[in-house]
């Protein structure tokens, strides 16, 4: 196997480099460059890093040495902590290049390496790329609950339950002979029946976690010149759309991510819904309302100025998920204004009033749609479609006229489920078999 090597830290100029090579010949790598033997095991030691063919000094770095199996990887692993100049990095990655048997590592090789050595599962490799790319606090808290392992415990415990329960159905077919308690197919059946109520449960999510990794879909509707592209630069704090009073400024969406209150939001401007003759403006119009159905929150903005004659297009698409906002608070001097029959927000945004109250509202709203109080959740498709996969398979198991076909079933759902951590094993129904019964004895 080749050993690999890649910067760990990010590039560019600073302070310290972080270069990482994982396999049988990282040992080997590390003496050449140093010309001494590795160090003490996870010591950090100061050398003097040389090229091993002109012997030209690269840098004097931090070397550590992990040697194979307490390792990130599981492999024999070195660690090189660099000044963080370009030519420094450059100069020791050159140099390890021209090492036989290394080369720059592959995206996210270092972790399939761990995953093949058994230091990580696949949800848990999957939430180290989650924890790099968080960009609010929420998703920083669920990559690090997925990386603690709890959705693999989640799942490993639910396929643990299957393989005693595929055992016990298996004990019925294969040892009818055997004094088996005569309990065994009316717990068989309550085991299964928890089993389909607990992933039936966990599935019916709403999408937390999916939604969390991705972000909120925020979509601010209404006609226009009710101020919706103010309101988006209220929100974002910059000017990401333009503002004017012309009708129809804003013909396409444009998009604005957000961090509110640790929560990710992805907030879309909008076309104003309007009739127009305009072909582009028309388009526009389309797109917005396209926008408005997919989104899990509206905002709907109303033009205080026409209080209390308001659009009847924007009206129309008023839902529990749209948080109603009357602009123009200075003009209309509405304190509580009540659209459709809901409580709507009063709101100037030339003056700021009422804006922290909008923030919370939607606070509130992303919060409800967001919030996992701690449960693991769901944060990918592929689990999504492997737990799917086996609930349909438990419910076929349930139904099934001979005990064969519920066994076959019990195990099709059970490898979907080691699907999502990655470790599924064949073997460990025997062994309950023998451990539960005590079979030969």
């Amino acid at each position: 196997m080749d050993t690999i090597f890649a910067l760990a830290s990010g590039r560019g100029r600073t302070a310290v480099a972080v270069l990482r090579l994982s396999g049988p010949a990282a040992g080997a790598a590390l003496t050449a460059l140093t010309r001494r033997p590795p160090p003490t095991p996870r010591v950090a030691t100061l050398a003097a890093l040389r090229h091993p063919e002109s012997d030209e000094l690269l840098d004097k770095a931090l070397a550590l040495w992990f040697p194979a199996p307490r390792s990130q990887t599981g492999e024999d692993v070195a660690e090189l902590h660099l000044h963080g100049g370009r030519a420094v990095i450059e100069g020791v990655v050159g140099a390890l290049a021209a090492l036989p048997g290394l080369r720059p590592a592959e995206p996210g090789e270092f972790s399939r390496r761990a995953f093949e050595h058994g230091k990580l599962d696949l949800t848990e490799a999957e939430a180290i790329a989650d924890l790099v790319d968080a960009e609010t606090a929420a998703q920083r808290r669920q990559a690090l609950r997925q990386y603690g392992g709890d959705l693999a415990r989640l799942y490993e415990g639910w396929r643990e339950r299957l393989v005693r329960l595929l055992a016990h159905v298996e004990a019925v077919i294969d040892f009818p002979e055997e004094d088996l308690p005569e309990s065994l197919d009316a717990s068989a059946v309550s085991a299964l029946a928890a089993l389909i109520d607990d992933l039936a449960a966990h599935l019916d999510d709403g999408r937390r976690g999916e939604r969390l990794r991705d972000g909120l879909s925020v979509a601010i509707i209404g006609p226009p010149n009710a101020g919706k592209s103010s309101l988006l630069n209220a929100l974002a704090r910059r000017e990401a759309a333009i503002v004017s009073a012309h009708s129809g400024t804003t013909r396409d969406v444009i998009e604005v991510h957000l961090d509110l209150e640790g929560y990710p939001l992805v907030i879309a401007d909008t076309a104003g819904l309007r009739d127009s003759a305009d072909e582009v403006e028309r388009e526009g119009i389309r797109r917005a309302r396209e926008r408005a159905s997919h989104a899990d929150i509206k905002i709907a903005v109303f033009d205080g100025e026409l209080w209390p004659h308001l659009d009847s297009a924007t009206e129309s698409l008023l839902d529990a998920d749209t948080l109603v906002v009357v602009n123009k608070l200075d003009r209309h001097g509405v304190a509580a204004p009540i659209v459709a029959g809901q409580a709507a927000l009063a709101l100037s945004i030339r003056t700021g009033a009422g804006l922290s109250e909008v923030i919370a509202r939607l606070t509130a709203l992303a919060a409800r749609r967001l919030d996992t109080a701690g449960r693991p959740t769901l944060t990918r498709v592929r689990h999504r479609v492997a737990l799917e996969d086996s609930l349909q398979a438990l419910r076929r198991a349930r139904t099934a006229p001979l005990p064969e076909l519920a066994a076959e079933d019990i195990r099709l759902a059970g490898r979907a489920l080691g699907r999502i951590t990655g470790r599924v094993s064949v073997d460990e129904v025997l062994e309950v078999i023998f451990r539960d019964f005590c079979i030969g004895k």
